[in-house]
């Protein structure tokens, strides 16, 4: 990882969850959107460098008069020690930290032997209805597929059975990485290897169009998830915390 990672994995980051509307100011990327999902509607800085409190204020104004909740998403880095003390001074308070994690795709291809998934285009009916399945909340699920599905440049990986998709994801390609999100497996059909399956169908589309570099964020804690990927060859480059008021 060098510096300048960090502002192309976090303008692929945004590309991959295809915000409704985007703006970028003073070394920030602003993202506007009203569904479910965090990283689509979160102001994120662009380099792990210190920031005047004074651009939290611009910030706040901006999504106020788009007539939506300022939300932050900071790196637990030491030079965002200031800002975060900021932010608490302002009542926002911090949700569960998510890790960015960074691997090869060979390395991902490598976490399966099975079959790979089958990777499409567009999402269908089968790949979007796992999402609305037993076990995943409707309506998140509902708002990250219509997100997911607006993306460019990205393809939906299946595995089915029957006819019926027990394992999904994606994988969107945008500023010289392929990123992994929206991975869901059958709640009946887990211990499987399904995942791995989905790894190594977006890994071998990464491989197709000769991009190596591949990140995913993660919920510190979810162990499974942690499991597949440690196996999958995927390091924390860092990890990230949502600043929201309470």
């Amino acid at each position: 990882m060098i510096p300048s990672d960090v502002e192309t994995i976090e303008r692929a980051t945004i590309a991959a969850v295809s915000p409704a509307a985007l703006e970028e100011l003073e070394g920030w990327l602003l993202p506007f959107d009203r569904g479910t999902v965090s990283r689509a509607k979160s102001a994120v800085p662009l380099r792990h460098t210190a920031f005047d409190e004074t651009v939290l204020d611009k910030i706040e104004a901006r999504y106020e008069a788009r007539g939506l909740p300022p939300i932050f998403r900071v790196a637990t880095e030491p030079c965002f020690d200031l800002l975060r003390r900021a932010l608490k001074r302002r009542g926002y308070k911090t949700t569960r930290p998510v890790l960015v994690q960074v691997a090869s795709a060979s390395g991902m291809r490598a976490v399966s032997t099975q079959k790979p998934a089958e990777t499409a285009p567009s999402p269908d009916e089968a790949w979007a209805a796992l999402f609305l399945g037993v076990g995943f909340d409707p309506v998140d699920g509902a708002s990250r597929v219509k997100t997911l599905s607006r993306a460019r440049d990205s393809l939906y990986a299946s595995v089915r059975e029957s006819g019926r998709t027990v394992a999904a994801g994606a994988a969107a390609f945008s500023n010289g990485w392929s990123s992994v999100h929206g991975m869901r497996t059958d709640q009946a059909c887990r211990g499987r290897g399904l995942a791995g399956r989905v790894l190594a169908g977006l890994a071998d589309a990464a491989i197709h169009r000769g991009i190596e570099r591949t990140f995913l964020p993660v919920e510190d804690g979810n162990a499974p998830a942690l499991a597949l990927y440690r196996r999958a060859g995927f390091e924390t480059a860092w990890c990230y915390e949502y600043w929201r008021r309470a």
